[in-house]
């Protein structure tokens, strides 16, 4: 515009100017007589020569003028040809530069990668969402879920035989299989568990019916006799509420609910921890909707899950399984030492609705029908209840399927999708949904590479074995590869459960992904909301920092941060109402379906573009974009606890100057790194790959290097589990004020100087040279 309308004045001007003297000739007699009487007598007698020579000059003059005039024309004109040729072949990159801003205020894009086809990530992105496809994602559910898969099975092979021909057919850089053999337990065939009440002789009074494929895998099995406790969702304050109450649950068998954010191995542990004897779970109608025509289970419908408090094979902790092998004689120490079954809401109210004792909290009245809410642990009528669990050990041969594409500039760098393939049911929410969108993202990206994308690192995607187990399958992939994947692992993203509604999205994350899933967020539009980001959506719900969850023990991204060190997220789409059909028989697609108003595949895609989306970011940028300085902020938080504590540490002689020094040795080796990055030409390739190399290993500092990963295989000190992780030193702080007299310093000393030294090495590490760290440590008295 700035162009064309220069040009039109230029014009405008050299029009004027001719008008002029066009004038000048028509009105201007009297000037020609003023011009005359300034001729001198000498050229008025030249006469007619005189009269040619004056024609002659006038015509001269004119004739200059317009020389001058069309020069000045043709300079603006050819000035504006190449301003206007220079704006054509230079558009291109300036739009893209201006996309380039935009996206880095989102957590933004950088060039195209070397060795690309020129494609930018706009017009990547526009590709990924034109290609991905709805249609695909339901039928590959209603493929997967159309009988019980479990790992071993002919129907489980079958279907990985198809999955492994899925890949082939996309022709990938690479497909291949790898096998191993991994010991999972089922219920044995020629003995029953059972469940009933005995009278004061141990006699059996009354059998209870239960299903028997109904079981917890990895259960210890044997028999229980006792009372009967209740003790809400088995949570660590649950268990605390009993004991200030002076109910006793040593001997008995606890009866717990199903969800309060704690899963059946946490819930046997405890259980198991504070002396029970066995441990009944069942549904509650107030967490799981049990009204078959709303959607609901039936109440003859149990919940099962497996009890490891662990992932992998439990019989080679911290080690792969491999094939053929003698494995050693150990065992994990998450195995529940005490026999655990599901059970119905039937069958729980049968028991509780006899129990007699304190009454409950108010807050764990469920809604049993014909249950007075009370604790226990006695019977009205002085019955007890005995269980009996029998299941049986099998070496299974599990297949884990991958496939990928090959990146082209840094080919050594893998950003990894995977799904759990197995279930012990139908599984349509459980397997179907996260293997769907696994085939669909492949296909997806597959596709893109043949129009052109080039990816700057490798994409790896896995359909895994045995995850009905504790993700055993991909565990113990971590656990034979652990020694290269922090040097090559960049994310991780489990695709597993992924949708169970269209309302609400939960990300259970690493901190080091929360930056790349606030752009993506603002990109995908909802699933249910059209026309509306799914940003915006969550911003009118109440604040998109709600997507943000911590991992949890059972999600599939789990292991690879807390065991692996690798940065990894879960996504899920859920509903306000709880999906009540997860790990039941009844996990079928016509329910999820009719959950989802007929959208299984829209909200899939949804789920699948928003992945796609931060996958791209990985592949395509110059630089990682994952926030290193997000851990800064979670040691924080904690050294604030320290501090209202500190008149009490050092009066016991300890102090926690140490983790404050620590803690900003980390903040700033972070907030350097992160400034050298800004300031550095990211298109030089040995820059680059230097820094991302930096970022790669941030999670993996934070595996702590003085805890074995045999006997505590999840050594992340801020995701994993033991006495050397900051949420156990956080518990162990808290006894100053609720029980000093369990507060043990000599343990308290040995936490806070293990996490201290693994947070300090962490800074060293994001230092860089041995020469660039100037750490000064000072003797305190």
């Amino acid at each position: 515009m700035v162009i064309s309308f220069s040009l039109e004045a230029s014009l405008m001007s050299v029009h004027h100017s001719v008008s002029d003297d066009d004038e000048e000739e028509e009105v201007g007699g009297a000037q020609r007589a003023e011009l005359r009487l300034a001729i001198s007598e000498d050229e008025e007698e030249a006469g007619p020569f005189s009269d040619l020579t004056a024609l002659v000059m006038r015509y001269r003059h004119g004739y200059r003028r317009c020389c001058v005039l069309f020069c000045v024309g043709g300079v603006i004109v050819f000035t504006a040809a190449f301003l206007l040729a220079y704006g054509i072949f230079s558009g291109r990159y300036h739009c893209s530069q201006a996309e380039q801003g935009h996206e880095q205020q989102l957590g933004g894009a950088k060039a195209p990668s070397e060795g690309g086809a020129g494609l930018y990530l706009g017009e990547l992105r526009l590709m990924m969402r034109k290609l991905l496809q709805d249609e695909d994602i339901h039928n590959t559910v209603s493929r997967v879920s159309r009988a019980a898969h479990p790992p071993g099975s002919s129907e489980g092979t079958s279907l990985a035989s198809e999955i492994l021909q899925r890949f082939r057919e996309l022709q990938m850089d690479h497909t291949w299989t790898e096998s191993l053999y991994a010991t999972l337990q089922f219920p044995d065939r020629s003995q029953r568990s059972s469940l009933s009440l005995v009278d004061s002789a141990g006699r059996v009074s009354e059998e209870i019916p239960l299903n028997p494929s109904d079981y917890c895998p990895y259960s210890s099995t044997g028999n229980a006799t006792g009372g009967v406790v209740y003790a809400n969702y088995g949570r660590p304050e649950d268990f605390k509420w009993l004991k200030r109450e002076d109910v006793s649950v040593a001997g008995c068998v606890v009866v717990m609910r199903v969800g309060g954010g704690v899963s059946f191995a946490e819930k046997v542990w405890l259980a198991e921890k504070n002396g029970a004897s066995g441990a009944l779970i069942y549904p509650d109608p107030a967490d799981v909707p049990q009204d078959p025509r709303r959607l609901g289970l039936n109440t003859h419908t149990a919940v099962s899950e497996h009890v490891h408090l662990g992932s992998g094979d439990p019989f080679t902790p911290g080690f792969p399984s491999f094939n053929h092998t003698q494995f050693p004689p150990i065992q994990s120490s998450g195995l529940p030492l005490i026999p655990a079954l599901p059970i119905t809401a039937t069958v729980a109210s049968k028991l509780l609705s006899q129990l007699t004792g304190p009454s409950c909290p108010r807050p764990w009245q469920g809604r049993l029908p014909y249950v007075r809410c009370v604790v226990g642990p006695e019977f009205s009528n002085g019955r007890r209840v005995q269980m009996s669990v029998q299941n049986v050990m099998k070496p299974i041969l599990l297949n884990n399927i991958f496939s990928s594409l090959e990146g082209r500039v840094e080919p050594d760098q893998y950003i990894m999708l995977g799904a759990q393939r197995d279930c012990l049911g139908p599984g349509a929410v459980k397997s179907g949904v996260g293997t769907a969108i696994l085939l669909e993202l492949a296909r997806t990206f597959s596709a893109m590479v043949k129009k052109g994308f080039s990816p700057r690192r490798s994409l790896l995607f896995v359909s895994w074995d045995a995850g009905d187990f504790g993700n055993v399958g991909a565990t113990e992939w971590l656990e034979g590869y652990l020694s290269m994947l922090h040097l090559k692992a960049v994310a991780y993203f489990s695709l597993d459960q992924a949708v169970m509604g269209d309302e609400v999205l939960s990300a259970y994350t690493s901190p080091l992904l929360v930056d790349l899933l606030d752009a993506a967020i603002r990109q995908v539009e909802h699933p249910k909301h059209a026309g509306q980001s799914i940003y915006s959506q969550a911003e009118r719900d109440g604040g998109s920092w709600r997507i943000m969850k911590p991992l949890y023990l059972n999600s599939g991204a789990f292991s690879f941060t807390a065991f692996a060190g690798v940065p990894a997220m879960e996504l899920r789409f859920t509903e306000e109402r709880a999906y009540p059909f997860i790990n039941t028989p009844l996990d079928s697609v016509s329910r999820l379906q009719e959950v989802l108003g007929g959208r299984l595949g829209v909200t899939g895609r949804s789920l699948g573009e928003l992945v796609g989306e931060m996958v791209l970011r990985l592949a395509h940028d110059h630089i990682l974009p994952l926030r290193i300085t997000s851990y800064a902020q979670t040691v924080l938080q904690f050294s604030a606890q320290l501090n209202k504590h500190s008149a009490e540490l050092q009066s016991r002689g300890l102090s926690p100057q140490w983790v404050f020094s620590a803690r900003g040795d980390y903040s700033r080796a972070a907030e350097t790194l992160q400034r050298a990055i800004d300031y550095s030409d990211l298109h030089e390739p040995t820059i680059t790959r230097f820094y991302n190399t930096r970022i790669m290993k941030v999670e993996y500092y934070f595996l702590s290097q003085y805890v074995s990963a045999v006997e505590t295989p999840f050594r992340h000190v801020i995701h994993g589990r033991g006495n050397h992780t900051l949420s156990a030193l956080t518990e162990h702080l808290g006894l100053l004020t609720s029980d000093p007299g369990r507060f043990d310093e000599s343990s308290f000393r040995r936490q806070l100087a293990l996490f201290t030294w693994t947070l300090q090495g962490a800074a060293n590490a994001l230092n860089g040279d041995v020469w660039s760290i100037h750490n000064m440590h000072r003797f305190t008295h």
